[in-house]
């Protein structure tokens, strides 16, 4: 019997790239004739949606909108009108970033987004965009499990038994989310909606056969005019819950959903002579990463004690740990903004990038929270405070841990007006996934030479000696050309693990 090796193969995804890129946009906006004259600009607040995401031959090509809105005074009136207006956007990568990706997961996010007026008719924005792209490569994970032979070659076999995690489907959908929010009682009712802002959280995911459920909350945050012109908040939440198909789930696969945005549209109903009801849409792309635990064996050694063998090795990159965790921070400060304040319009927090270290034994996660205050003076005169706060985090994960991680305030912010200026209170949660990769040797294929029986002549037939500091019992016995069975067997010992280093062992050779 020829040695044969046997072999097995999973379906699985490998990250085959990371790129961050950066750049600027810029434009130039004429006011509509249906909008009052700019007098001073409040504050510009952008929002990013990504229309596409396209692979060719290695290279990535993202396209989107920043839908601007500028809040301003308007000349001759009372009161905060608006401009709204899309500077759309394409990011491409060189073809050799991202190779025979069949996946691509992106992230665009506004670093910088500011407006200022070239006339009262005519603004100019400049805008700074980073996108995040992750490539992923479809890769079967295939390696040796075992070796069979007959016992005339006198095998021996290293096997190793190793945890592994393994990414097996990434399935994609879009969707249209379409809902009303009533205004809370007590609340005017909105004659125009001047900003807005949509969170969205996953809150939970079942598989079920073919499909995937997974479920969450969406929080609206507006700032609208009323009917006499004055301006109020509001905010509500919305639960949804979507289906995705995912064709040959494995069963006990985790899965894993990221929401991306790729339009809104909220508007006051028209049929509601109040103005108390919001007609929320929302366009999203969903994304599932499905992954699953094994336990693999993996043949990492063989010898053979009658004959010469040869095998060739090839590296083995597993992930061996894996979590996903959402830790919450709650930050209250203060925002001094030197003037006396009449009240407090609207609150927004956006976080930026998350940046990772190693502080002993523990991990930081740090972001700067960039807090915004639109508020009134005691003239109502509208203005802007804002303010950037360091938020950390510290875990507790095992060494060599690669994490990725972004920032959220996923609730709305609470304020209050002090004698120092405005009191926020937020929460902040860092969502972040910790993985560590393991390396292994295993065998790929093996050779045994039947017509060339090991030469012994000569060789000693009893060792004596300890292990050394880094040798293992299987390492005595191929150095030796014995097997482990036999050393222990002349040592009166039952299992590798009675062996300590101060032991002398007998080691003798093996007979054919």
């Amino acid at each position: 019997m020829e040695l044969e090796l046997k072999k097995a193969c999973f379906d699985a995804y490998e990250a085959a790239g990371e790129l961050t890129l950066t750049q600027e946009e810029t434009a130039e906006t004429i006011v509509p004739d249906y909008c009052p004259d700019i007098a001073r600009i409040i504050e510009t607040t952008g929002k990013v949606f990504l229309h596409s995401r396209e692979m060719r031959d290695g290279r990535a090509e993202i396209s989107g909108t920043v839908r601007v809105t500028v809040l301003y005074t308007p000349e001759g009136e009372g009161g905060i009108r608006t401009l709204e207006f899309a500077m759309p956007f394409t990011v491409e990568t060189d073809g050799r970033s991202l190779p025979d990706c069949a996946a691509l997961l992106a992230d665009t996010e506004p670093e910088l987004l500011e407006t200022r007026m070239l006339n009262p008719r005519k603004v100019f924005t400049h805008c700074k965009l980073v996108t995040r792209l992750t490539g992923y490569q479809r890769r079967p994970l295939c390696f040796c499990t075992d070796a069979e032979a007959g016992p005339e070659l006198c095998i021996e076999k290293k096997q190793e038994q190793q945890h592994a995690i393994v990414l097996t489907h990434i399935a994609e959908k879009d969707f249209t989310f379409s809902e009303q929010m009533d205004l809370s009682p007590g609340r005017e009712g909105a004659a125009e909606i001047l900003t807005s802002r949509v969170n969205s959280t996953v809150t939970e995911t079942k598989i079920v056969g073919s499909k995937l459920l997974f479920k969450g909350i969406f929080t609206v945050s507006l700032l609208y005019r009323t009917a006499d012109g004055r301006c109020c908040a509001a905010s509500g939440e919305l639960p949804f819950s979507q289906i995705l198909e995912v064709e040959g789930a494995p069963e006990g696969a985790e899965p894993s959903v990221r929401l991306q945005f790729t339009g809104a549209d909220l508007q006051v109903d028209g049929a509601d002579a109040e103005g108390r009801e919001i007609a929320v849409t929302l366009y999203l792309h969903a994304t599932a990463l499905l992954r699953q635990t094994q336990e693999l064996t993996l043949l990492s050694d063989l010898y053979s004690t009658a004959y010469d063998l040869t095998y060739d090795a090839a590296p083995l990159e597993l992930t061996s740990f894996r979590e996903q965790f959402t830790r919450r921070q709650t930050v209250r400060e203060v925002l001094e903004i030197g003037v006396v304040a009449d009240s407090i319009l609207a609150l927004s927090v956006t976080c930026g990038a998350v940046s990772v270290s190693r502080e002993g034994a523990g991990v930081v996660l740090r972001t700067g929270a960039s807090v915004r205050a639109l508020y009134l003076d005691e003239g109502g005169v509208p203005l802007v405070a804002e303010r950037s706060i360091d938020v950390s985090c510290q875990l507790e994960l095992p060494e060599d841990c690669r994490v990725a991680a972004r920032a959220v305030c996923p609730e709305e912010v609470q304020g209050s007006l002090t004698d120092r200026g405005i009191e926020v209170r937020f929460p902040v949660d860092f969502r972040a996934e910790a993985a560590q990769r393991v390396k292994r040797v295993c065998v790929s294929a093996g050779k045994i030479n039947t017509d060339a029986p090991k030469e012994t002549t000569g060789a000693p037939s009893l060792v004596l000696r300890c292990l050394g500091k880094q040798e293992t019992a299987w390492d005595l016995a191929k150095r030796y050309n014995t097997t482990i069975g036999v050393i222990l067997a002349a040592n009166q010992l039952e299992t590798e693990g009675d062996i300590s280093r101060d032991q002398l062992l007998l080691i003798p050779r093996k007979r054919t």
